[in-house]
C-alpha cells in the first residue's frame, strides 16, 4: 500500500505544484503583457483550468482513499477525506460560483476594468469577488498542502513486519 501511498502523494503534489505556478504565471502576466485585460484572458483561463483539475484530482483522491483503508489510523483517514472535500469544495466555489459571477459582472461593465470608476458599485463588487476567488484558492491549497502531509506520515498496520526499535532496552535491562 505503500506505493499506491506514493501515487496519491504524486497526485497531491501535481496539483500543488501547478497552483503554486500559477501564482507566478498570474503575477507575470499582469507585469510583462501591455494590456491589463490580455493578462486578466492569460489568468483567468489558466484558473479554470486549476480549479477544475482541482475537482478532478480531488475526486480521484477522495475514491481512492476508500481502498485498503481499513489498515490506517481512521481518524486521520476521515480528517485527509475532510480536507480532500474542502479543496473540492473550494476549487468548485472557485470556478462555477465566483468565477461565473466575475464573468457577469464583467460583461455588465461593458468596457475594461480599469476603465471603471474605483467607486462605481460594479467595480466594487467586482474586487470584492476577486478578493473571494483568492481566498478560495488559499483555502484549497492549505487543504492540499496538510493532505499532503497527512498522507506523506501515514503508517500502514496489519500484516507488515516493523523493524525493531534499536533504542528499546527494556529486553535488556530487567529488574
Amino acid at each position: 500500500m505503500k506505493f499506491f501511498s506514493d501515487i496519491r502523494l504524486l497526485v497531491l503534489a501535481v496539483w500543488l505544484g501547478a497552483a503554486v505556478f500559477f501564482i507566478a504565471v498570474a503575477q507575470s502576466a499582469f507585469a510583462v503583457l501591455p494590456e491589463r485585460e490580455l493578462a486578466g484572458a492569460v489568468v483567468n483561463r489558466t484558473l479554470a483550468i486549476l480549479n477544475i483539475g482541482g475537482v478532478v484530482m480531488g475526486g480521484i483522491l477522495l475514491v481512492s482513499s476508500f481502498v485498503a483503508s481499513a489498515r490506517v489510523n481512521q481518524f486521520w483517514l476521515w480528517t485527509e477525506r475532510l480536507l480532500i472535500a474542502l479543496m473540492i469544495a473550494a476549487c468548485a466555489v472557485g470556478q462555477f460560483v465566483i468565477g461565473l459571477w466575475l464573468s457577469a459582472i464583467r460583461a455588465q461593465m461593458g468596457r475594461s476594468i480599469d476603465e471603471v470608476p474605483i467607486d462605481d458599485p460594479l467595480r466594487l463588487q467586482f474586487n470584492a469577488l476577486h478578493d473571494y476567488s483568492q481566498w478560495a484558492l488559499m483555502a484549497a491549497m492549505t487543504a492540499a498542502l496538510i493532505t499532503f502531509f497527512i498522507v506523506a506520515n501515514r503508517k500502514f498496520s496489519g500484516r507488515e513486519a516493523s523493524p525493531a526499535d534499536p533504542y528499546d532496552f527494556s529486553k535488556e535491562f530487567k529488574v
